[in-house]
């Protein structure tokens, strides 16, 4: 009788642990999406990019696009071939190795492009999954630890 609520105990964690450590999906600049105007290195400062992460560009296309560009490329604003554009106005970006991410749009305005207007975003992504998603893992064990405990000796 104990061993089945073992199973299922186990069962518990096999299924809440790995949703605690899910990465996390950013919407760049949230409800003002991917535009000009907009201070996107205010909106990234008090956030914490991950391998693994994902920033959603959304914006109306043709209107916008996205390119993934170098350090010196974003600090010009430089427009790199249109054949390496994202531009389906709702752009997903894995996060998929750590270090500096720079992202610009190539459309422009009269004499001017819509990076120098502001719609460049610089990021730096960090190794493993955000501290609060290990804080959350450890929390949920804890939780279901106790929870099991008292399971298995009211069973007893």
């Amino acid at each position: 009788m104990a061993s089945n609520y073992t199973f299922v105990i186990l069962a518990i964690f096999a299924i809440l642990l790995p949703a605690a450590a899910m990465a996390k999906e950013y919407i760049v600049g949230d409800d003002s999406g991917w535009t000009v105007n907009h201070d996107y290195q205010a909106w990234a400062k008090d956030k914490e990019f991950h391998v693994n992460d994902t920033l959603v560009f959304k914006y109306t296309p043709p209107n916008h696009n996205v390119f993934k560009v170098n350090g010196t490329e974003f600090n010009n604003c430089t427009v790199p071939s249109s054949n390496s554009a994202l531009s389906s106005g709702n752009d997903v970006i894995t996060l998929s190795t750590p270090g500096n991410k720079w992202y610009i749009c190539g459309k422009g305005n009269g004499d001017k492009n819509h990076c120098q207007l502001g719609q460049k975003l610089s990021i730096t992504v960090k190794e493993g999954a955000a501290p609060s998603a290990a804080f959350k893992i450890v929390s949920s064990a804890s939780s279901l630890m106790v929870v099991a405990v008292m399971v298995l000796v009211t069973l007893i």
